[in-house]
């Protein structure tokens, strides 16, 4: 038995658990994380970094490094040739204006206003979310500061923020664009990690989630280093290789018990993994209603991640394999009843020399019979040069749709990071403000337990 002196045990060494961890030990405590994998995932951290979290833990002077594509998409057109979109709004201009001069008229309006709405999440984002049944005036003073926030952002904000969130991608975009593989690049960000097509309601939403923290005109997330440049720092302990499970005894955390049979003690438990893994090996100790509620916490994977390696380093930074919407429509239909997409929507997300790391969706767990062979197809690749790894429950932790977010994530009533459980709490990214915001989660539940 072990524990003498911790503070907290944090469970995860992904970016939220580290941040955490981290911010607990800025304000003075013991904190050990406990890892069930022995090395550091070398796969990019992707998502916006919270400003407050790169300058509350020195992360810019710890060798954080981002990376921005320029051009930030590329898109193969079925006549041939490319659409490549720039960080340059001009000339993201010029390119579309050589598939569509009417798309490419409307081009500098949609990303300014889609990047206005993008930033009213980002003021949310900063901070547990609202708590509507509270009468405490300091949280009805925040709240009252973000409506002020969204007001003098004009009428049309406000009009776009009542309308756009709740619609889905393929009805935003059939609204402003008519080019196919224009709308197919914008559309794919609407669908990310969701078992869903881009006609379903709230992807609109999921569209501008992974759009916070990006400049005007840019689609697609930065990539980063955050969680080994986390893992470098020597503030806290980590301990790598076994998983935890959470001991709790009427009703309170106690500490963690590994694989192996050792149990450490500590007074405060925060977990980084999925809300449900987390919780219902505790169900004796939760209410039934809330046992339920994690129970029925949308989490489906339908993302395989893997590799493709080339003979020499490509012409290309990122490349989306999402011809339309029709496309990534009938891409869905195959995963709705249960099956991997014939014809996947595929995007290379980093290239590193001759190495290209792949995401492939829509691919339920157990599914992949055959899928590095249509990859390959698709990629006009040898199958040899693909490798997928298997698809799991959801990167995620629970899928951004609308009846999981903000005050209602990761279960209605349990937004602000505690649990039914005294001294236990959450922080990974089946809280708010859910994935693909690396130490956001992490961060505001800190403060909340600071």
């Amino acid at each position: 038995m072990r524990g003498s002196g911790l503070d907290a045990i944090v469970i995860g060494a992904g970016a939220n658990g580290l941040v955490a961890a981290h911010y607990l030990a800025r304000a003075g405590q013991r904190v050990l994380v406990v890892e069930q994998h022995q090395a550091v995932d070398p796969s990019a951290d992707i998502g916006w970094i919270p400003p407050a979290v790169i300058r509350d833990l020195g992360l810019a002077g710890a060798g954080l490094r981002a990376e921005e594509p320029d051009p930030w998409i590329t898109a193969p057109l079925p006549a041939g040739g490319t659409l490549e979109l720039s960080r340059d709004m001009a000339r993201s201009v010029e390119a579309i204006r050589r598939v569509s001069p009417a798309d490419a008229e409307k081009w500098p309006d949609f990303c300014r206003r889609m990047r206005s709405l993008a930033g009213v999440l980002e003021r949310l984002y900063l901070a547990p979310p609202p708590d509507i049944e509270s009468n405490d005036v300091r949280e009805l003073v925040r709240i009252a500061a973000l409506g002020l926030y969204v007001r003098r952002l004009g009428k049309q904000t406000v009009i776009d923020l009542a309308r756009i969130l709740p619609m889905s991608i393929a009805e935003l975009l059939d609204d402003w664009f008519e080019h196919d593989a224009l709308k197919g690049a914008l559309g794919a960000l609407g669908i990310w990690h969701l078992k869903q097509g881009p006609r379903a309601g709230g992807t609109a939403f999921n569209f501008l989630h992974h759009h916070v923290g990006s400049p005007a005109g840019v689609f697609r997330p930065v990539q980063s280093n955050v969680t080994q440049t986390l893992n470098e720092m020597k503030r806290v302990e980590v301990r790598r290789g076994s998983r935890a499970t959470v001991l709790a005894e009427n009703g309170r955390a106690t500490g963690v018990v590994l694989e192996n049979g050792e149990t450490i003690r500590a007074p405060l438990v925060v977990s980084s993994a999925p809300p449900r893994a987390t919780l219902q090996p505790l169900a004796i100790e939760l209410y039934p209603d809330f046992a339920r509620a994690v129970g029925n916490i949308k989490a489906r994977g339908v993302v395989a991640r893997g590799t493709l390696t080339l003979g020499q380093p490509p012409a290309y930074s990122n490349l989306c394999i999402a011809p339309s919407l029709d496309y990534l429509e009938r891409a869905y239909d195959d995963a709705k009843y249960g099956r991997a997409s014939a014809a996947p929507y595929i995007e290379v997300q980093r290239t590193d020399g001759n190495r290209l790391e792949l995401h492939v969706q829509y691919v339920p767990p157990g599914t992949q019979d055959g899928l590095a062979q249509r990859v390959a197809q698709i990629l006009k690749v040898r199958p040899d040069q693909v490798q997928l790894q298997t698809a799991e429950e959801s990167l995620y932790h629970g899928e951004l749709t609308l009846d999981q977010i903000l005050f209602m994530r990761p279960v209605p009533g349990w937004s602000r990071y505690r649990t039914p459980i005294e001294g236990l709490y959450l922080c990974g990214s089946g809280t708010h403000p859910g994935g693909g915001i690396p130490g956001a989660a992490g961060r505001n539940a800190a403060r909340e337990i600071l």
